[in-house]
């Protein structure tokens, strides 16, 4: 049978097998220690309502759960979102711009030059002023054949 109780400290709700009744605990919550109480007669077997799930096989089943212990403050699970780029281009040096360079326009005469156009305009930049890349698809129809041709490009973000 199972004893439940709070911790006297932080009200955490705790069960305990009640042949652990007496017995030195650590609370996992706030780390203060107490003794489990004895169970009370207002537990089930007394007289109180039978809970059928708590007195079922699979309550009754000890489980071997272990609270972590750690010497030092643990890092946070959660990390803080990057901030918005108008916020970022508010607080930084100079002003934040944006460069698309699309591959369709950098193709003349049948010759690919978006890498020799890509480069030109990053060396313009400089490797410190650039706050970010990201590559996209579109689609545009081709004037020739009037199908849709999905393209690639390049979106840069940097400081100028």
């Amino acid at each position: 049978m199972d004893i439940n109780f709070k911790c006297p400290h932080c009200g955490q709700d705790l069960t305990a097998d009640d042949s652990g009744a007496g017995t030195e605990i650590q609370c996992p919550a706030c780390n203060g220690n107490f003794s489990i109480p004895a169970a009370s007669s207002a537990s089930p077997g007394h007289g109180a309502p039978v809970n059928p799930i708590m007195s079922s096989a699979a309550a009754r089943e000890h489980k071997h759960f272990a609270v972590p212990q750690h010497d030092k403050k643990s890092e946070s699970l959660i990390a803080k979102p990057l901030k918005p780029l108008d916020v970022a281009a508010k607080e930084g040096p100079g002003n934040i711009r944006i460069k698309c360079i699309r591959h369709f326009d950098c193709v003349e005469v049948g010759k690919d030059h978006f890498d020799e156009v890509v480069t030109k305009f990053l060396n313009q930049v400089g490797e410190g002023n650039i706050v970010k890349m990201e590559t996209f698809n579109y689609s545009h129809r081709d004037l020739e054949t009037r199908d849709w041709v999905t393209d690639y490009g390049i979106l840069i973000i940097y400081h100028g």
